[in-house]
């Protein structure tokens, strides 16, 4: 084998458990793949995601990645926003988002919500997810159990990279 072939194989090799490793337990690279997000986020935004967080440390407002609850799709990752923590009570009514009794300001949003959902109490240890384009979002307002387990929370997201013109924290 060539002398520098030999001498690059080490340093490839590290490279890939580093990454790996980055990859793994630390930080990830996502691509939004709808519009369940719109306006937040865009389908084809590329962010990074924090692997490291606690879902206990968790809030109101994050914007999660997760594995889906259905059934026939529970390895698909899925983004949304945290509404409910466990021991809220959550409900959309009249066109808004309601938690805990107090109507809840949400300027991200694009357009009133046209369903009705709740009220339901978020049981312990798990989440409520929506989505920001609240009336075409496949979320826990139309999954046949509206919870998502802590156990199911793949990182929290914190930095879009792409495009670059919206670049920056989230």
């Amino acid at each position: 084998m060539k002398k520098w072939i030999v001498e690059w194989i080490p340093s490839i090799l590290i490279a890939l458990v580093l990454s790996l490793i980055l990859q793994t337990y630390i930080a990830q690279a996502v691509t939004i793949p709808s519009a369940s997000m719109v306006p937040t986020l865009s389908i084809s935004d590329k962010l990074i995601i924090n692997k490291m967080v606690k879902p206990d440390n968790l809030k109101f407002g994050d914007i999660v990645v997760f594995f889906s609850p259905i059934e026939d799709s529970q390895e698909e990752r899925l983004i949304k926003r945290v509404i409910g923590l466990e021991g809220d009570v959550i409900e959309v009514k009249e066109g808004h988002l309601f938690r805990n009794g107090q109507k809840v300001e949400e300027p991200y949003l694009a357009q009133p919500i046209n369903y009705e959902f709740g009220p339901i109490t978020v049981p312990e240890d798990n989440f409520l997810f929506l989505g920001d384009n609240r009336n075409i979002s496949y979320d826990s307002h139309l999954w046949p159990s509206p919870f998502i387990p802590k156990e199911k929370i793949i990182g929290k997201a914190i930095f879009r990279y792409y495009p670059f013109n919206r670049i920056g924290k989230i």
